[in-house]
């Protein structure tokens, strides 16, 4: 199978279908932006299992480089080794580590690379990759070798859009913003994870849900991964579907809000504005 067309566990929009196989067909990275918690990360997840290929997986950090995912030279462990007289110490190749690049360049098969959250790094790190994804290869100086991909990899970058990406960077990537899922689809991806959620339940939890979204002025709206937290907990606790709509003055707010609203100021604004909406009707 060499096309992406969603899987049991994770629903797929046409469009975002037909940019993972539009980067398959170009062999170009995918960059995929999106609020957090619409399924960026999970995607190269499901496109491995969909294409049956192996996954490797680069969480970035902000301290992280570039070079990190080629390889590290673990020049601590080659001291203290020499200092204890292990004879490893005179092949420099036991104190190369390979990092995800270089794991997905000398896969058997062609692999998934997800190289995730990308925009957590210096400003340079994306173009001090560019090099290694056009040609899939690089030297590893320490040991004078040219490692070449077997087969091209998926890349799979993410971005949380915290900080702009370098025009060069973009040019070299098919690009894909996953919008936030619209009622209808939402349902559906929560029936994937909930298949016996009741009905009434289902539809007044997504119509709290979203009328939380829509207050304007929250610091951190609500997002799938964190609605589906929510459903589980109601689910776990046996609330009914009429407790989460309550007309109670003193029950404003949802029950287990905690799993949807992250700070106090949210939640303040969220009861400020359903009290003032209440008194108007």
């Amino acid at each position: 199978m060499t096309r992406f067309e969603g899987t049991d566990t994770y629903i797929a929009t046409d469009d975002l279908m037909l940019a993972v196989n539009a980067a398959i067909t170009l062999e170009r990275p995918l960059l995929i932006k999106g609020e957090p918690g619409t399924g960026k990360t999970m995607l190269a997840i499901e496109v491995a299992k969909a294409l049956h290929r192996p996954l490797h997986e680069w969480h970035i950090k902000s301290t992280m480089k570039a070079q990190h995912g080629l390889y590290e030279y673990d020049a601590v462990s080659r001291l203290r080794d020499s200092q204890l007289g292990d004879p490893k110490v005179h092949d420099i190749r036991n104190y190369i580590v390979q990092g995800m690049l270089w794991n997905a360049f000398v896969a058997e098969t062609p692999a998934v690379l997800l190289i995730d959250e990308v925009d957590k790094a210096d400003i340079e790190f994306p173009n001090d990759l560019l090099r290694e994804l056009d040609r899939m290869e690089f030297y590893v100086y320490e040991t004078q070798q040219l490692v070449k991909a077997r087969h091209r990899p998926l890349v799979v970058i993410t971005s949380n859009n915290e900080k702009e990406l370098p025009d060069a960077f973009l040019r070299r990537c098919f690009f894909h913003y996953i919008r936030f899922p619209d009622h209808e689809t939402m349902e559906k991806i929560v029936r994937v994870h909930f298949p016996d959620i009741k009905r009434q339940l289902l539809r007044q939890a997504l119509e709290a849900f979203f009328e939380i979204r829509e207050v304007p002025g929250l610091k951190k709206k609500p997002s799938t991964s964190e609605l589906l937290d929510w459903l589980k907990l109601l689910m776990a606790e046996d609330i009914p579907p009429e407790a989460l709509h309550s007309q109670d003055s003193h029950k404003i707010i949802p029950p287990l809000h905690g799993a949807l609203l992250k700070n106090e100021q949210d939640v303040h604004l969220f009861e400020r504005v359903v009290f003032m909406s209440r008194r108007k009707s």
